[in-house]
């Protein structure tokens, strides 16, 4: 079947014009469907069944939670809400005839995706634009998520993945990636801290977005953030793999994909204000051992992310898309670099968040 035919198995009135692909995303295969006349532009994804094993899960909980932020946001702002359109059939995914999965929004009009936060005034925006969806979400009951990825941001588990890639690699791709191999096993024990917190109940489970990078953040053209979108990965988790992915992509002077390590530096001014626009929209809702921790947060985003990519170089790369053979390698290099920058900067990026934490009133 054709992106048109595809399009008219959904609930809906308007009439196919034509789709562009929109570019950009690792997993999903994802298109803008113009339409004719009055009606709204849509948006068409095929999720990849390959990364989310339980896509009528991941479907639900995508309904679930934009459902319940209506609920919890004025009329006037629900243009700004995903809004996934059912088949015609009743249920919210259609499977086409080769059992590929596909849904349907609703596309959100005058809108601007950023890649790069060329100013920290996007920073605060995207900041304030995450944290108020994660203070909507406070109360929504994370027993009713599914796990859509198990394991998805458990470093252990991908400890255990990455061990078994290193048996199982050909020995040209261990050699092309021994510093990175390298730079893994010296913070391994460091990063887990975040994930023994969990393990042990200190830090509270609650729902996540899980790829709060700046494109999955949409602005208005004056640059006012307006809604976050790609809900494929919500799910229970903590406040800090949302902190953290927004300031591995936000805080970067280079995207993921620069191959020159050299310019890839830690910009301390957006951090501080991303942070001030997520603390300040998150209000009162973090505990004392969630604020404490989320500079690691930011560390265990990055961390993590350069492991997956090294696992995935590894594995002959099975799970991200690429555009050349050492795609990946160059992927995590780059977040490596980022995270040793982080490092240096540590101590500035604890003073930042205490210094926002206190000044807020209580």
């Amino acid at each position: 079947m054709n992106l048109e035919e595809i399009f008219y198995q959904f609930d809906h009135t308007a009439n196919y014009m034509s789709s562009i692909l929109i570019k950009g995303g690792h997993i999903n295969s994802t298109y803008h469907i113009i339409t004719k006349g009055f009606a709204p532009d849509y948006v068409l994804q095929k999720i990849n069944s390959r990364v989310f094993k339980n896509i009528p899960a991941l479907i639900q909980n995508k309904v679930l939670v934009t459902n319940f932020l209506r609920q919890k946001t004025p009329t006037k702002n629900h243009k700004n809400i995903i809004e996934i359109i059912p088949c015609k059939s009743g249920r919210y995914y259609f499977i086409d005839k080769q059992n590929s999965f596909w849904n349907l929004m609703i596309f959100i009009p005058e809108s601007v995706v950023y890649t790069k936060a060329k100013k920290s005034e996007i920073a605060g925006e995207a900041g304030s634009l995450f944290g108020g969806f994660f203070n909507l979400l406070n109360d929504f009951n994370v027993d009713h998520l599914e796990e859509t990825i198990p394991h998805f941001h458990d470093l252990d588990f991908r400890f255990k993945q990455f061990e078994q890639a290193l048996k199982e690699a050909c020995l040209d791709r261990k050699v092309m990636s021994s510093d990175a191999i390298a730079f893994i096993k010296e913070f391994q024990n460091e990063m887990l801290v975040l994930h023994h917190l969990k393990t042990k109940r200190k830090l509270p489970l609650r729902a996540t977005h899980n790829d709060t990078k700046l494109s999955n953040a949409l602005f208005n053209k004056k640059g006012k953030g307006i809604s976050v979108i790609d809900l494929d990965t919500l799910m229970p988790g903590l406040v800090h793999f949302d902190f953290g992915d927004s300031i591995r992509t936000i805080c970067s002077s280079a995207e993921e994909d620069e191959k020159d390590v050299s310019r890839v530096c830690f910009l301390i001014e957006h951090f501080r204000a991303f942070s001030k626009g997520f603390l300040s929209a998150c209000g009162n809702i973090l505990t004392k051992e969630e604020t404490n921790r989320l500079v690691l947060g930011a560390q265990y985003m990055v961390f993590i992310m350069a492991l997956r990519f090294l696992t995935d170089f590894l594995n002959n790369d099975s799970y991200f898309k690429i555009n050349y053979p050492q795609h990946n390698l160059v992927r995590a290099k780059n977040q490596m670099a980022l995270f040793r920058d982080m490092i240096v900067y540590e101590a500035d990026m604890e003073s930042i968040i205490y210094e926002i934490n206190t000044s807020r009133p209580i």
